[in-house]
């Protein structure tokens, strides 16, 4: 029996990976008082400026400079990554550490994988689709830019995925979307139990 299209929508599985956030505090910060403070930070300013704030809850690393300028990594979702940025300012402050202004948080880009329930023709798909890259004697993967929302995806002949560059979760969920119809629309895409 063949499925339909929105039983094989609803068979699409999403998981974001990694979550990168941006925060801005308007001032300079002293990571060398910070360094005395905690124990879970790292600082070796002759290899990389920043400082490395690591978070058992939720489990994530947020980089501070001196310029107050903030980048948290590791997250699974936007909640995650602001969550872990006010904690790491709340725990800077509650240590005496003076923080002035709340943070401006920023999603820069959301890293989600996905399996679209079907085995993906990358050989025919080089040659038809726009904006691709498939080079598999190099990488197993076809590199697709799609233009809006403006994503990158590197697709698996398994039917697996990996977006990179959306803004937020709502953005990732209509890329695959809209590329699982794509591949559906030029006949790319072979389902099991479609004999």
């Amino acid at each position: 029996m063949m499925s339909s299209p929105e039983d094989r929508k609803k068979r699409i599985q999403i998981s974001i990976e990694n979550v990168v956030a941006s925060a801005t505090l308007d001032q300079r910060i002293d990571l060398l008082s910070i360094l005395k403070t905690f124990k879970n930070v790292e600082y070796r300013p002759k290899q990389f400026p920043g400082l490395v704030f690591r978070l058992k809850r939720p489990k994530t690393a947020t980089l501070i400079f001196s310029s107050g300028k903030m980048v948290c990594t590791g997250a699974k979702s936007e909640k995650q990554a602001k969550s872990a940025v006010r904690k790491v300012v709340r725990e800077l402050k509650n240590s005496g550490i003076i923080i002035l202004g709340k943070p401006e948080i920023v999603i820069q880009n959301i890293v989600a994988s996905a399996n679209l329930g079907g085995r993906i023709d990358l050989e025919t798909a080089a040659d038809i689709m726009d904006n691709v890259m498939y080079e598999p004697e190099q990488f197993p993967g076809l590199i697709y830019r799609m233009d809006d929302p403006k994503v990158v995806m590197l697709l698996f002949a398994s039917g697996k995925l990996v977006c990179t560059g959306a803004k937020d979760e709502k953005m990732v969920r209509e890329a695959v979307e809209k590329l699982h119809s794509l591949l559906e629309e030029l006949g790319l895409i072979y389902y099991e139990d479609e004999g």
